[in-house]
């Protein structure tokens, strides 16, 4: 019986032989690349069958291969190219590992995008401002008549920049659920497989939903709201912590545990559990982004749990056992 292996593992494959293929790769990427696939037997098996199909780039016609892989100034395979290579030519195990839906494939294929655990700021032709937050992709569509970002995946912080007239080019960013119209304002966009959320910082947005967008919601300065393809549900006002994560910090505020760790693992490879017995926890601090490992280490000094590393890629935070009376 062929084992399957989860998605998350073929990606990082995927991901460690888009590095190994760049021209920038080094014997320190060589070195860790070999201890991610001995960290378990999936790893290495997920590995073994990606370079089971790397002959199959040596099929595809040299000119094919070249327009898949252009650069505006450069013909050789950087990371993001050779994932998009890997996303089109890789079924692994019966299953596509590019399927289009998912995130990995969008943040492959978006014209500007970042890996796990990187934040980043592009600025617009227009002059607007875009951060990035981890694994988040963004496609962007300016002409004459319109300036639209889709966003294609993960959380972006958008600073609009002076249009002459906003009337005639709007500035617009879609998303799977729906447009958000920009007026003269500083917001945030998140999103996540059935919901999205906004939170406005200066000016304010317009939300028309997929399914409804003859009925346009207005999102004032200081105000929140999370919405769906077919309702905008009201939400938390617009906390200045909610876009904490591009000064590379998360700001927790009463949040529970499950609930850190889920936004932690955002920023880092592999797997981070929570143990349901402590999943309520209530925590309150401020977590460095860049260096999870560190957050990890002070949430075992403030709270009553352990930190279970199998490897560096597969963590359990976990109540402390019990002292046996």
């Amino acid at each position: 019986m062929e084992v399957l292996i989860a998605p998350a593992i073929v990606q990082q494959a995927a991901r460690w032989m888009a590095r190994l293929w760049s021209d920038d790769a080094s014997d320190e990427d060589q070195a860790e690349c070999a201890r991610w696939r001995a960290a378990h037997p999936h790893h290495d098996l997920a590995w073994q069958r990606l370079q089971a199909f790397e002959g199959k780039l040596h099929s595809v016609p040299r000119e094919v291969a070249r327009h898949a892989l252009r650069e505006p100034a450069a013909a050789y395979l950087n990371r993001r190219r050779a994932l998009k290579v890997l996303a089109v030519l890789l079924p692994v195990g019966g299953m596509l590992y590019a399927a289009r839906g998912t995130d990995a494939w969008q943040v492959a294929m978006a014209g500007h995008a970042t890996e796990k655990g990187e934040i980043r700021e592009i600025i617009l032709p227009d002059g607007t401002r875009v951060m990035l937050a981890s694994a988040s992709a963004i496609d962007v569509r300016f002409d004459a008549s319109e300036r639209l970002l889709i966003l294609r995946a993960g959380e972006i912080l958008v600073t609009t920049a002076h249009d002459p007239d906003p009337s005639q080019r709007p500035f617009r960013v879609q998303g799977r659920h729906g447009t958000v119209r920009a007026l003269g304002t500083r917001f945030t966009l998140r999103q996540d497989e059935h919901t999205s959320r906004v939170a406005v910082f200066e000016g304010a947005v317009e939300v028309r939903l997929a399914h409804a967008p003859e009925r346009p919601v207005r999102i004032a300065t200081g105000q929140g709201a999370v919405f769906s393809a077919d309702i905008v549900q009201s939400g938390a006002p617009a906390s200045a912590s909610a876009a904490a994560w591009t000064k590379g910090v998360l700001v927790a505020d009463n949040m529970r545990l499950d609930d850190l760790l889920a936004e932690l693992s955002r920023y880092r490879p592999g797997l981070l559990r929570c143990d349901p017995a402590v999943a309520s926890l209530s925590v309150n601090g401020v977590f460095p982004l860049r260096d999870t490992d560190r957050a990890l280490h002070n949430l075992a000094l403030a709270l009553p749990v352990r930190i279970l590393a199998r490897t560096r890629y597969w963590v359990t935070v976990q109540a402390i056992p019990q002292a046996a009376a």
